[in-house]
């Protein structure tokens, strides 16, 4: 039986084709299941915890993942007249754009996972939300650049095309998004990322989030 606080992941399971666990909270009774049982484990952890009992278990450090948050009244919009929304886009091309968005993923840093794999499951998980109608294309000058999923208020997962990075566009296509979901009626918008993209940071700054919940994510994999 699974300690209470290990639970399966059978998303990342199907994708790696091995048993996979999330861990609430490090501790002694977890650390020892965890290396008895054959799987790969993820376990989230306050940047101030003491990591060495942690790391003396197998675990090493992959990513710290941070929560961009803003309220309407925080809010600091760009406007273009050439950005544009469109729910109504094609699943192929927006998997165009997830190939090789998402490298800053703590599965893409964990150098015990295969990085096709990594790839294939930011795919799924696209195709999942497409499926379920939350996928928003993002057009500058009627061309498809990005995307954002969201999932109530929160940007669950979102990229911008290639071709397209650093070119100063994002700041309108986000606030697009952020301006529709103000004006129905939600009071705060959210989304986590990579503490070492900074083009998302900078992009959420500029937007008037701010930042909260910052956790280390450390992986195991028991053979």
């Amino acid at each position: 039986m699974l300690p209470t606080n290990i639970h399966e992941s059978p998303w990342d399971q199907k994708v790696f084709g091995i048993p996979c666990y999330e861990i609430d909270g490090f501790t002694p009774e977890s650390a020892q299941w965890a290396q008895q049982h054959p799987g790969h484990y993820t376990a989230r952890i306050s940047p101030l915890a003491n990591k060495q009992a942690l790391e003396q278990q197998g675990f090493y450090y992959c990513d710290t993942l941070i929560e961009p948050f803003c309220s309407k009244e925080q809010f600091v919009a760009h406007q273009d007249n050439r950005a544009s929304l469109n729910k109504v886009v094609a699943l192929e091309d927006l998997l165009q754009i997830s190939k090789q968005a998402f490298t800053f993923g703590r599965f893409h840093k964990d150098f015990n996972l295969s990085k096709t794999l990594a790839d294939q499951r930011y795919d799924d998980w696209l195709t999942q939300l497409y499926k379920e109608g939350k996928v928003i294309g993002l057009h500058f000058d009627e061309k498809l650049v990005g995307f954002i999923a969201v999932d109530n208020s929160h940007l669950v997962l979102h990229a911008m095309h290639s071709q397209f990075r650093g070119q100063g566009i994002a700041k309108f296509l986000w606030s697009a998004v952020c301006t529709e979901l103000f004006i129905s009626e939600i009071s705060e918008i959210s989304s986590s990322i990579s503490a070492a993209n900074l083009a998302a940071v900078n992009l959420y700054s500029s937007l008037g989030f701010r930042f909260r919940n910052a956790k280390d994510i450390y992986h195991r994999l028991t053979k």
